[in-house]
């Protein structure tokens, strides 16, 4: 009558011990973990500002000052190199004036003059700065060739008589 063997029935998840339900919480939420840090590896870590990157053409714009005593992230030192976004860039298809230090009044001049109207084409609208053979001088400035619309910048400040081709040892600035 009544007073047999229990019968025993299995039992599942819910009718477990405490620690048993416990112990497979814990698993479960190792394992969501693990997948999230597996999957995070491979994705790479984000930064806050694009720099320039070698062997490429991007299409950039930014809003260039003259560079001065402040930190020196969108200006312009001379006719041939500017900071962009921390990056110093030379322009690599042209030599203008030295400023630092001129040789003769003439090259001060034309030196200033070529600072200002670099200032002007890179403030004119969007280029594209394009790595050329090798990536950097000796100086670690970025080589770059500058152009907006398939146009050189340095091919403007050449026809402007504000720069000359880059190649060979450098020519005076001085001379009539």
């Amino acid at each position: 009558m009544g007073f047999g063997r229990p019968v025993r029935r299995p039992l599942g998840f819910f009718g477990g011990s405490t620690t048993r339900r416990l112990a497979t919480i814990v698993l479960v939420v190792i394992g969501i973990v693990m997948v999230i840090v597996f999957i995070n590896e491979g994705s790479p870590p984000a930064s806050p500002q694009p720099h320039i990157m070698a062997r490429s053409e991007q299409t950039l714009a930014a809003n260039f000052v003259i560079c001065g005593e402040g930190p020196r992230i969108d200006c312009v030192v001379d006719g041939d190199t500017f900071w962009y976004r921390g990056d110093k860039i030379r322009i690599a298809d042209i030599d203008a004036p030295e400023l630092s230090p001129p040789r003769c009044q003439r090259e001060a001049e034309l030196g200033e003059a070529a600072k200002r109207r670099l200032r002007v084409l890179l403030n004119a609208g969007p280029f594209t700065l394009a790595a050329v053979e090798r990536d950097q001088d000796r100086y670690g400035r970025k080589l770059r060739t500058v152009s907006r619309g398939g146009r050189s910048l340095g091919d403007m400040l050449i026809a402007e008589g504000l720069a000359r081709r880059w190649g060979g040892p450098r020519q005076s600035w001085c001379g009539g």
